[in-house]
């Protein structure tokens, strides 16, 4: 079975979105439908001993507490799993989780590494790793896309982006992925715990080595830089330095995954876009709407905060649910339909305002490097086993498709 079984949405109560098993089995578009439609600003009861928490699910809604950083606040943590048990430790020190002028300031200095110069020098390696990855997973025939193919480019460009020695890359590329295996999932083994660590001495010695020899990269740029007239210390370069692996591993993995499982699943639309009828750029946007793989992203109100004729108190958790405001019937015609060549498109894959994903054009190169090559070379994707989805309520998305890829048949000399 290629998708997930529907849940019903008589009684959105029933339904726990603490719980990784249910966005990993179930389809929760209907239970998104009613909440839009009847509960946009919803009270989610307390489950076990998490606390209730608010539920934004209407795109305008989510945009607005998005841009209202001032009112929702990210200090205290980003995502459910961090904020129902008590707050996140990096609070302050990693730019996803820091408020006010200290993220304009680390923001500031973070976004210089994610210039044009610099993207434009990542974005060529992505195009070459892209057709090299896919070039063998097409000699091989069958692989698991999730694993040979959508796991390596995200995390091969990470280290372009860091320039970590190339010497180092096949160690550090195998720990990330490691480390990564249960980030966000219900359990996180020993060996990811133990090749976490090892990623973290990793880059504490190779934020040591940049301090004192500095390069255009976004580890000198930490390891050198001032946020607020004065530096980093070492353990916020490496929590940010980790930040950025997680970031830009995420987004881009998951949606070169569930993107090619959608295109499976919607025959016409692969043929519109390897005909061209579709053009790759809107296709990439397309394929963040639908597979939006950060389901939600938490703040806490600093305030009480009026939306909708409902107060929502001051320090209360407040969630706005990506995953619903990408299928808004206000915003997208025909928004449970994948259409490749959709315009307008004003997905909020990345978020919106102050904490706009950093890495956004990065996973954009990525996917669309993904896509041209798929369509250049790649003549049918056929399934050759079962589909396993990631259990996790913060991120969306496959974590094993086994595919074959039938090469395209050689123009004759």
């Amino acid at each position: 079975m290629l998708t997930r079984t529907p849940i019903p949405s008589d009684d959105p109560a029933r339904v726990n979105l603490l719980d990784p098993a249910v966005h990993r089995d179930h389809d929760l578009s209907a239970l998104w439908r009613r909440l839009r439609a009847g509960a946009p600003v919803w009270r989610h009861p307390p489950a076990g001993t998490a606390p209730g928490f608010w539920v934004l699910s209407k795109h305008g809604d989510v945009m607005a507490a998005y841009r209202d950083a001032e009112r929702f606040r990210s200090m205290s943590g980003n995502m459910l799993g961090t904020l129902t048990r008590g707050g996140d430790s990096a609070g302050g020190r990693m730019l996803v989780v820091t408020d006010g002028r200290r993220h304009t300031s680390l923001r500031r200095l973070m976004q210089t590494g994610f210039g044009p110069r610099v993207l434009g020098v990542v974005g060529d390696y992505v195009e070459r790793a892209t057709a090299g990855v896919v070039a063998a997973a097409v000699e091989r025939g069958e692989c698991d896309f999730a694993e040979d193919v959508a796991s390596v480019i995200p995390l091969a460009a990470i280290c372009e982006l860091l320039d970590v020695p190339v010497a180092d890359r096949p160690r550090i590329l195998g720990l990330t992925r490691s480390a990564l295996e249960t980030e966000h999932g219900e359990q996180q083994s020993l060996e990811s715990r133990l090749a976490q660590s090892e990623i973290l001495l990793y880059y504490t010695r190779l934020a040591a080595e940049r301090r004192d020899s500095p390069g255009a990269d976004a580890v000198s740029l930490l390891a050198t830089g001032l946020v607020e007239d004065r530096p980093l210390t070492a353990e916020e370069v490496v929590l940010n330095c980790y930040n950025l692996i997680i970031g830009g591993d995420e987004t881009a993995r998951l949606s070169m995954t569930t993107g090619l499982l959608a295109l499976i699943e919607h025959e016409g639309e692969w043929d519109r876009l390897v005909s061209g009828e579709a053009g790759v750029p809107q296709a990439v946007e397309e394929i963040l709407r639908w597979t939006t793989p950060a389901i939600h992203v938490g703040r806490v109100a600093a305030t009480d905060v009026p939306i909708r004729g409902t107060t929502i108190p001051a320090g209360d958790i407040v969630t706005m649910w990506n995953v619903s405001a990408n299928r808004d019937e206000d915003v997208f015609d025909r928004p449970d339909e994948l259409i490749l060549d959709r315009s307008p498109n004003r997905h909020i894959t990345f978020g919106h305002g102050p904490h706009f994903c950093l890495g956004a054009h990065l996973a954009k190169v990525e996917l669309r490097a993904m896509l041209t090559t798929l369509r250049e070379s790649v003549a049918a994707v056929v399934p050759s086993g079962p589909v396993r989805w990631l259990s996790s309520n913060f991120l969306n998305g496959v974590e094993s498709l086994p595919v074959v890829l039938k090469p395209k048949a050689r123009e004759a000399a």
